[in-house]
């Protein structure tokens, strides 16, 4: 039963359902930010749990792949290197799985912190979903949504 399941899990599969199990957990970030229900499932160890696992998962199949994990390094070469990486779908999903888990933690963050100004949660929104989307440009919004409800510039919290 195990070998089933993990055959099963093929990459292409994995990748699927990294993608459509993060979703919930967005949603639940968007429209509910304020409720019980975020604290238990979204901004606790949970995801995290659940995305862990799907990378153990990946770096097992990838060992077992014959996956040469020293080449990983060569991304801090040039950008030559990064590219040649991408085109190798283990280490793509890897990096996937490592993007949407910050891009999850970062926007989970959002919420607790928002939660200490009383920031507006349609206005949230807009932030949590641009975080969702592009990381970095989304925190960068609610960095400055927060200056407003906080009445001055931190830059460090």
């Amino acid at each position: 039963m195990i070998e089933q399941i993990y055959n099963y899990f093929s990459f292409d599969i994995l990748y699927y359902w990294v993608n459509l199990g993060v979703l919930p957990f967005w949603l639940i970030l968007i429209f509910f930010p304020n409720f019980q229900i975020t604290k238990i499932f979204v901004t606790s160890i949970f995801p995290i749990f659940l995305l862990s696992g799907a990378y153990i998962l990946m770096l097992y199949k990838s060992y077992l792949s014959s996956y040469n994990f020293l080449e990983n390094f060569n991304l801090y070469l040039s950008i030559n290197d990064l590219t040649s990486l991408f085109s190798n779908q283990p280490f793509l999903i890897l990096f996937w799985i490592h993007f949407i888990s910050i891009n999850l933690f970062t926007g989970g963050w959002i919420v607790n912190n928002a939660q200490k100004y009383s920031i507006n949660k349609t206005l949230l929104s807009i932030p949590l979903i641009v975080v969702y989307l592009i990381g970095p440009i989304g925190l960068f919004i609610y960095w400055i949504i927060k200056i407003f409800y906080s009445k001055s510039i931190n830059l460090y919290d």
